[in-house]
């Protein structure tokens, strides 16, 4: 239910009023709705809300010839009507009239017409390296239904810590949720079973899918804590970074792990991670039974097997009902493109996102440039990450995807959305993870939602202080890209730790 909020500060009125007249009636007009509509038309007048809140005015009247996200709000100085195919429709139309709503005691007569550009407009936190309880999750959901971004992928297994309970394996969350990236004594922290339903049913409420991700078959190293026969041994840094992949109990104990996962999270899909194996098989390379699997199985070699993994835990996933989402290294693994979508992440390596379309995968843009939000948004940051001494500013993130359209150009079907990704080495508390994520998630959502011809750089930054007021509501301590000094940078667990990369 929307309920018509008090007018705002008189500089956010002023600023509002000023917009709307300098935008002359029967244009595409942009008014302070983050993401921006697709088409607006101004009319005359106002509607005044009665005292009742503005969707008991609202009347909704079904159209089956649209898409489920489309609506269409049509405003008049006597009434609101919502054209909408489905509840989702009326859902987003109920979230603009929300932000015109939030600083006006009237609501300007207009003709909204929306749908979004792509399917998928995502954001992913890691809770394995710091751990974020449920309230926190679902802060962020609330805030993701106003942008009208519809995925929420927790990442919830890695070296640091495994963050939700399965019942058939105590020990996953009876050790291996002990620690954090900052403090390897911390108390064990996850998400018991009943967290997961709640999480899950009030994301459902907001039209959010909830992914869940179980990474493999790397960043295991909770997993050889907690049950070292699944793992891969060895010393050192990566010492049981990988599942044992030569051993048919390691495969016995992800379908188990992955059953209850799949009853856990209704969307149809499961993540499967699938990066960066390299660094932990070197104990591949020196295990006689690992060698004589690759020779058995006639795989080549570490790679080979790699891949066999991958393939194998498709099948699980598959077996399941669902459909398996892995970041860009996958692709190389053999399974069919129909069977699989990948997330492209290295965004130095372009030539990957060329291959996965050419093969015929639906993909995800999730490139670390523009769409990690560990790393820095401002030049005078001093925790996080840059690469060859590139960072994430607001305007580095809103001219994307236009920025790589030269490759994805016919193939515009295969490109599913764009996700933000929100790794947590170094977001160790509540404060800075909401200084990493707001505003650059607004960014993202424009960039998901509207389409190239609705997007305006400028406009934007118009409209950003209106949904920066709305987060002051939320208590959240963001970045303020129009006056850095007023929000100075949280310190993490490090006091300067700028990862250069590149």
């Amino acid at each position: 239910m929307i309920t018509i909020l008090k007018q705002g500060s008189a500089l956010a009125n002023i600023a509002v009023a000023l917009l709307l007249y300098l935008i002359p009636a029967g244009t595409n007009a942009q008014i302070p709705i983050i993401p921006a509509p697709q088409s607006v038309t101004l009319g005359k007048g106002y509607f005044a809300p009665t005292k009742k809140p503005a969707t008991k005015d609202m009347v909704v009247v079904t159209e089956k010839n649209h898409g489920d996200e489309y609506y269409r709000l049509e405003i008049t100085p006597k009434k609101i009507v919502c054209y909408a195919a489905t509840e989702t429709g009326v859902f987003y139309a109920k979230q603009s009239l929300l932000q015109l709503a939030d600083v006006h005691g009237r609501i300007p007569c207009m003709i909204i017409e929306d749908e979004p550009r792509f399917e998928w407009r995502g954001l992913m936190l890691d809770v394995s390296r710091h751990f974020f309880g449920k309230e926190v999750v679902l802060q962020q959901l609330d805030i993701l239904a106003r942008l009208k971004m519809n995925r929420y992928h927790l990442h919830l297994t890695d070296e640091t810590g495994w963050r939700i309970e399965i019942k058939q394996y105590p020990k996953l969350t009876g050790v291996g949720a002990e620690g954090n990236w900052s403090d390897r004594k911390a108390p064990r922290a996850f998400y018991t079973q009943e967290d997961i339903r709640e999480i899950v049913e009030y994301a459902r409420e907001r039209h959010i899918m909830v992914i869940p991700e179980i990474d493999m078959p790397g960043h295991a190293t909770a997993v050889y804590r907690s049950y070292p026969e699944f793992s891969t041994g060895g010393t050192g840094r990566w010492a049981g970074f990988t599942f044992y992949p030569a051993a048919e109990a390691t495969y016995t104990f992800l379908r188990h792990v992955l059953t209850e996962v799949a009853a856990l999270f209704p969307a149809p899909y499961i993540h499967i991670g699938g990066d960066e194996v390299h660094f932990g098989n070197q104990e591949w390379k020196t295990d006689p039974k690992i060698q004589q699997f690759i020779q058995d199985n006639q795989l080549g070699n570490e790679v080979g097997l790699e891949h066999y993994f991958v393939r194998r835990a498709c099948e699980i996933i598959a077996g399941l009902g669902k459909t398996v989402i892995g970041w860009d290294e996958i692709i190389e693994s053999g399974v069919p493109a129909d069977k699989m979508i990948v997330m492209w992440w290295r965004h130095d390596k372009p030539q990957v996102l060329d291959q996965a379309l050419k093969a015929g995968f639906r993909v995800i843009l999730s490139p670390r440039i523009p769409c990690y939000f560990d790393f820095v948004q401002h030049d005078t940051h001093k925790i996080g990450r840059r690469w060859s001494g590139a960072f994430n500013t607001l305007e580095v993130a809103y001219r994307f995807p236009e920025s790589i359209q030269d490759r994805t150009a016919g193939r515009e079907r295969q490109i599913l959305g764009i996700q933000a990704n929100i790794w947590t080495e170094r977001i160790a508390d509540k404060k800075r993870l909401d200084f990493m994520t707001f505003p650059r998630v607004t960014v993202i959502a424009e960039d998901a939602w509207s389409g190239t011809e609705n997007k305006n750089e400028a406009t934007f930054k118009e409209r950003l202080p209106l949904f920066l007021k709305y987060l002051d509501t939320k208590k959240i301590y963001y970045f303020n890209p129009f006056n850095p000094d007023s929000t100075p940078e949280p310190w993490g667990p490090e006091k300067e730790d700028v990862i250069a990369e590149g």
